[in-house]
Formats: structure tokens, C-alpha cells, sequence
């Protein structure tokens, strides 16, 4: 949706909570449809029970590629670079991604994929990830995609959670400087997975792997037969509106994770949607979106998304480090890229290595800058916005969640005025409220509260695999009638919001409610400060004490001082109440592999009970749990 001005923003913001089912109607209407809708939605936050587009059919894949055919076939649809930046890269028109899809379609259902099968996707960042879910979307197959770095035992979870037959991966992969190998993790995980009659194997880095004779077939061999059996062509399947689309399993607060359901029709026009609205992406805009597949970030916003509004798709295998920490640079200059949207984590990494990553590289084509993943810390911003947007990008600072399957609140890309550190304002369509501990809403600005949404999106998620009770527990019992997002939130004097962090991440010290995510933003504003996790421990006085985790390289051999330093710091932005009681400084912190920091491991060790840390299986880099503990105050 193409918004010229602030005012008008406004007027559509209003009309859309006015008239909801109107407004998403005409947005659903720029999409194709081969039988449009009975009803547009229908609703309950108590089951709950959301249902939009109701009666209608389609597939989404043709909203991606056949629509776009005629008028922009052979634009490029997919740029892939590869991780080693002398091997070649690769581009996709939409007529040969249209292609290839419908190739490798029709090898899933030579080998007994069918409408309504779970299948997991374990690959690399190569364009046939892409090609793959696509795919399975195609022939109304429901995609699980596990992030290429997961454990064996969390893919086994979640291959048994889903009872996936096929399961779709590589030899291995690349990512910086080490080679994953995919194959033999897949092996260790279908021990525990009867399930799985096939295992179809991309090749891609040419490791020697096991090849288990009646369930084991190569992707490139299968290809070949549907080649010579000339089905070049494979029609889409019909699907409602309300069937599935995908799972993705995001880690839940207990152990065991929790399969996010979106489907076909709500999620492909809020995508869709918000990938227009956001960016403002013009036709001949390249845009490069740094996440993993394996993400929702990558579902919406480097496949579903961008091919759905017919725009070009940078996609990327390797690490912003890698070879050297100037590889985003070099990307943005080599693809002339308009649109950068990556991780704070990210931009904090790359901060940190100077100014000197950034010689010689011409990053005049960009046009619009994004950030995703957990709010960007001040510094950070302004990094971004100086030395990479050079003063005349707009920051997108964007806030949704793999449940809401699209942005909910963020800056509309050259409309909305910004500010560092705010999401700002809720995307027309999307009514967020804060409310009280008893779920009261909070009217008027300079307040704050809980984080809910009161009125159902397209692209929120409908149910928890297999397990709706779990759904209902998580996300609508805690106020009536609202979804809860989870996430403290600060709405200021002129109406924007801030995101404060999660609210179990909110720190209660002497009787002040202190975010986590605030107490993080100022001590990162020390200048030998990478980044910082600020957790609460049970405190004899204050109730609560501060305990913060410290990556600060420089921080000389005086500690003391470094930490006087950084209390200082704190001490003057947020003031005495949130300084840190004590300040651990460690080498790296326990990360998910989307970034998202384990905090709840940094709670445990804080409180002094390392006994039972949970799984860590899935961290970046499970061994800086051991460092930490073993460094702990």
C-alpha cells in the first residue's frame, strides 16, 4: 500500500480501525484469487477461533509466480550470493524460479508427497530452500522449516511433534568459515523419527554422506526424472483460504517447542501487505533482507513477502563477518542495493570492528534501512544511520513476532517521523493497547503497560500444532478478549511505542518496575560496551538486584574502573535506582541462532542454580554457557 504523506497515513490508520472488514478487504482484492471469500472474518479471542477470507480459494504460489509471468517474467526474482565470495552468484528470473518450482513440485509428488502432508525443510541458505517451500506450498503440502544449525534432538522434536514424511536437505552447508553437515544431523534425528519414508539431498558442499537405500534419493537425480517424464508444467492446488500453510517452531517458555500455524489466505495478504506498506518498495528496487529462512523473518520477508509483490530478493548464505566483517558492504555495493533489512544484533557486531570494514565501499544505492529481531538500541541506530544509511535513509525499526506473521508496529518507510528506539506507530490494520496487570487498557500517552492486540490481523497465528489448548494458555488467557504479545511497552507524549522487553524480562527493584531492555540500551551507550544481558536476582534489600553480563573487549585490565564506569553510565540515563549490583564481563552471550539472547539461562546463573540450565543444544555457542558459569559473581 502506497501511502504519500503522514496525514494520510492517519486518515487510513483511522478509516481501518473504523471499518476493519473493509479495509482488509481492499487490500485482499490486490491479490488473486480464484474464488473470493463468503465472509471476510469471523472471531473469538475466547477458544479462540480466527477465520479470515472465509469460502475463498486459491494458492499462493500463483500470487508469487504465475501472476507475475506475463509483465515481469524475466525479472530477477531471487539474487543469491553465495558465503565464499569467489564463487559465483546466482540469479533467478521469475520465469525460471516459476520453473524450477514447478520441477521440483513434481518431484515431491513423484516421490508421495501429497495435499496436506507435513514436510521438513533442513537446508542451507541456497535458492533451492527457496524453490523447495515454494514447492511444497504449490502442491498444498505444509512446510516445517528447521534453521540449518539446529541439533539432531531438536529436529527430531519437531519432525516427530509435526509426523513429517519427507524431509527435504543438503549434504551440508557453508556459513563463514565452517562447513554444517546437514545430512549426517538429519541421520541422527530420523533414528527417533519412524515417520519419515523419504529424505530428499540437495548437494551442495560435496561432503561424502550415508545414503539409505529405499528412503534416501538425491534432489538433483529426481529432478533428471521429471525432466524426462516431461512434466514440465505442475498445476497448483486449490486451497481454502483457512488451510495450513506452514509451521514454525518457536521456543516456548517450557521445554518442549511450540508449532506456530499460519495459513494460506490471512498470512499471503498480510505479508504481502506489510512488505509493500513498510518498505514503500518500488518496482525496481533491489532489496536484501539478512535473515535465515529458517526464521519467520525469512518467510515473510525474503519469500512470501517480496515474490508476492513481485520485487527482487536478495538472498544471502553466509555471516556479515565472513571472510571479513566488510561482507554486507560488498554486497550492497556489487547488487546496488536499495532496501538493507538486518538484525541490531548485526549491526552491533559490525559496529564494533570501526570504520575501517567500511573503505572503498559504495553504498550510495541505498535508499531505506530496516531493523528486525528485538528493539535497536539508541547507539546502534544512530550508527546505522550515519554510516551506513549516511543520513538519508529511513530506519524502519520493525515489531511483530513469528505469531503475527507480518509487521505490526513500525515507521512507514519516508512517511513516519522517527525516533531511535521506537517501534513508533501500528501499521494501518493493527490496534495494539497497553493494559494493567489486571487488563485494564491504559488510555492516553506517556503511559505504559502490557503489550496486547484487541482486534484480530490476517496474519496472526491460528493455533499451536496440535495442541490448541497450549495456544489459548499462551497468547489469549492472560487478559479476555486479547491476544497478549508478551512484551512490556511504553507509549510516549506523541503516541509512539517503545518496546520495553518481555515482560518476565521486567525487573522489580525497591517497588520500581525497571525493563530489562532499558537498563541494556544504557549501559551499551558506554563506549567499550558491545553488548550487555541484564537479568534480575533475588536481592536481601531491594528485592530484586541488577545482574548484568558484559561483552566489552577493551575493558583494559581494571575491571574495577570499567565497572564504576559502566554504573556511572546507567546512573545518568536512567538514574541511581537501575544501576547494575554486579557486572560480569563475559566473552559472548548464550544466543539462539536467530539472536535472540537466552535469557533465561543468564536468570539461572544469576540466581546461583546451574544445576539445570535446560536444553542448550540450540545456542550458537553452547560452550560460553560453561565460560559464564564459571566466571559467575
Amino acid at each position: 500500500m502506497k501511502i504519500t504523506s503522514f496525514d494520510e497515513y492517519k486518515q487510513i490508520y483511522q478509516y481501518s480501525v473504523n471499518n476493519p472488514e473493509q479495509f482488509w478487504a481492499g487490500i485482499a482484492e490486490t491479490f488473486q484469487w480464484r474464488k473470493k471469500w463468503n465472509k471476510v472474518l469471523e472471531w473469538n479471542f475466547t477458544e479462540p477461533r480466527v477465520r479470515w477470507f472465509d469460502g475463498a480459494k486459491l494458492n499462493i504460489t500463483e500470487n508469487c509466480l504465475d501472476r507475475h509471468l506475463d509483465t515481469i517474467g524475466d525479472k530477477p526474482a531471487i539474487i543469491w550470493e553465495p558465503n565464499d565470495p569467489s564463487e559465483d552468484f546466482r540469479v533467478l528470473t521469475y520465469k525460471q524460479l516459476h520453473s524450477k518450482v514447478c520441477q521440483f513440485a513434481n518431484v515431491l509428488k513423484n516421490n508421495g508427497a501429497k495435499k496436506g502432508d507435513r514436510i521438513c525443510v533442513y537446508m542451507p541458505m541456497v535458492p533451492e530452500l527457496a524453490i523447495a517451500i515454494l514447492a511444497c506450498a504449490r502442491i498444498g503440502a505444509i512446510h516445517s522449516v528447521v534453521f540449518g544449525g539446529f541439533s539432531a534432538q531438536s529436529i527430531a522434536d519437531r519432525i516427530q511433534d509435526a509426523d513429517c514424511n519427507i524431509v527435504i536437505t543438503a549434504d551440508g552447508g557453508f556459513r563463514g568459515a565452517k562447513d554444517i553437515p546437514l545430512k549426517s544431523i538429519i541421520d541422527d534425528a530420523l533414528v527417533q523419527c519412524p515417520s519419515v519414508k523419504r529424505v530428499i539431498v540437495l548437494t551442495r558442499t560435496r561432503t561424502p554422506v550415508a545414503m539409505i537405500k529405499g528412503r534416501d534419493v538425491w534432489w538433483e537425480d529426481e529432478v533428471k526424472k521429471v525432466e524426462t517424464q516431461g512434466n514440465i508444467d505442475c498445476p497448483a492446488e486449490e486451497m481454502e483460504a483457512e488451510d495450513m500453510l506452514f509451521i514454525l517452531y518457536t521456543s516456548g517458555s517450557t521445554g518442549k517447542p511450540k508449532g506456530v500455524v499460519h495459513t494460506c489466505g490471512g498470512y499471503m495478504v498480510y505479508a504481502g501487505y506489510t512488505f509493500d506498506t513498510t518498505f514503500q518498495y518500488q518496482p525496481d528496487e533491489v532489496y536484501f533482507c539478512t535473515a535465515d529462512i529458517g526464521w519467520i523473518t525469512g518467510h515473510s520477508y525474503i519469500v512470501y513477502g517480496p515474490l508476492s509483490q513481485g520485487a527482487t530478493s536478495l538472498m544471502f548464505e553466509g555471516v556479515p563477518t565472513w571472510p571479513d566483517a566488510g561482507r554486507f558492504w560488498d554486497i550492497t555495493d556489487k547488487h546496488k542495493v536499495n532496501i538493507l533489512y538486518t538484525a541490531p544484533t548485526a549491526i552491533r557486531s559490525l559496529m564494533s570492528f570501526g570504520d575501517e570494514p567500511l573503505k572503498g565501499k559504495d553504498l550510495s544505492s541505498l535508499k531505506k534501512l530496516g531493523s528486525v529481531g528485538e528493539p535497536i538500541n539508541e547507539e546502534a541506530w544512530h550508527w546505522f544511520d550515519e554510516k551506513i544509511g549516511h543520513g538519508k535513509c529511513p530506519i524502519v525499526d520493525t515489531w511483530w513476532q513469528t505469531e503475527n506473521g507480518g509487521h505490526m508496529i513500525t515507521p512507514i518507510a519516508g512517511i513516519t517521523p522517527l525516533k531511535p528506539g521506537y517501534a513508533s506507530l501500528p501499521l494501518p490494520g493493527v490496534q495494539p493497547v497497553l493494559v494493567d496487570e489486571k487488563g485494564n487498557e491504559i488510555e492516553g500517552n506517556s503511559v505504559s503497560g502490557n503489550l496486547c492486540i484487541k482486534f484480530p490481523w490476517p496474519g496472526m497465528l491460528r493455533t499451536t500444532y496440535g495442541d490448541h489448548e497450549r495456544c489459548r494458555q499462551t497468547y489469549f488467557a492472560t487478559y479476555p478478549n486479547m491476544y497478549f504479545t508478551g512484551d512490556g511497552c511504553l507509549r510516549d507524549e506523541d503516541g509512539y511505542y517503545r518496546i520495553t522487553g518481555r515482560v518476565d524480562d521486567v525487573l522489580n527493584v525497591s517497588g520500581h518496575r525497571i525493563g530489562t531492555a532499558e537498563v541494556e540500551n544504557a549501559i551499551n551507550m558506554h563506549s567499550s560496551v558491545v553488548e550487555s544481558a541484564v537479568v534480575g536476582y533475588p536481592h536481601d534489600i531491594k528485592g530484586q538486584g541488577v545482574y548484568a553480563f558484559v561483552v566489552s573487549p577493551n575493558h583494559q585490565d581494571d575491571q574495577e574502573l570499567a565497572r564504576k564506569d559502566i554504573i556511572m553510565t546507567v546512573a545518568r540515563i536512567i538514574g541511581a535506582i537501575a544501576k547494575p549490583d554486579k557486572i560480569q564481563f563475559v566473552s559472548g552471550l548464550p544466543k539462539t541462532r536467530s539472536g535472540k539472547i537466552m535469557r533465561r539461562i543468564l536468570r539461572k546463573i544469576a540466581e546461583g542454580d546451574t544445576s539445570n540450565l535446560g536444553d542448550t543444544s540450540t545456542l550458537l555457542d553452547p560452550a560460553v554457557v560453561e565460560e559464564i558459569k564459571a566466571g559467575a559473581l
